[in-house]
């Protein structure tokens, strides 16, 4: 069904028959659902907060898990998650670049052999500074994108040259 064709069966609805669809979709679809709690309760530095717990967990557990996954998917779910739910850019941009940092600090305390973390690491900051840029918020977070940058060249990643190619990207 099209855009259009909804908008034609939506407008030969009464209120009540919209009331009832919206109502239904709300309890079949957990996605409706949290769209609608988090439009009509926007707790957003709580969700950050436990977002950024769980990503600081990744890296440096607490409780019964001692080893590290060091699992990039968990704060890229947690960003695509925001994204869809409208949170603010700027407490988006922040978890991007916390994600890194945090990364940093695991890799400055425990030297990372796998090449895998190099270039995921490398993905999720080229990532941050597209979304940084098409939001318009890179004055925000130009200093925090550049810190990130000369801690890849302070502990000699891999690929420190392909951060400095992205860093171009901000000029």
């Amino acid at each position: 069904m099209s855009k259009r064709d909804l908008k034609k069966y939506l407008n030969t609805l009464n209120k009540e028959q919209l009331e009832e669809q919206l109502i239904d979709l709300y309890e079949r679809f957990n996605q409706v659902k949290t769209y609608y709690n988090f439009v009509f309760n926007p707790k957003e530095e709580k969700l950050i907060g436990e977002c950024k717990a769980k990503i600081s967990n990744e890296y440096f557990p607490t409780g019964k898990r001692k080893k590290p996954k060091m699992r990039r998917s968990v704060a890229q779910k947690f960003i695509k998650h925001f994204i869809t739910i409208g949170v603010d850019p700027v407490l988006i941009a922040d978890v991007m670049l916390f994600n890194l940092e945090i990364a940093q600090t695991f890799s400055s305390e425990k030297p990372i052999k796998q090449e895998a973390f190099y270039k995921s690491m490398f993905n999720s900051y080229k990532q941050s500074i597209e979304f940084i840029i098409q939001n318009g918020i890179l004055n925000d977070f130009k200093p925090r994108l550049l810190k990130i940058y000369a801690e890849t060249q302070h502990q000699d990643w891999l690929n420190q040259y392909d951060f400095e190619m992205a860093i171009e990207m901000m000029d």
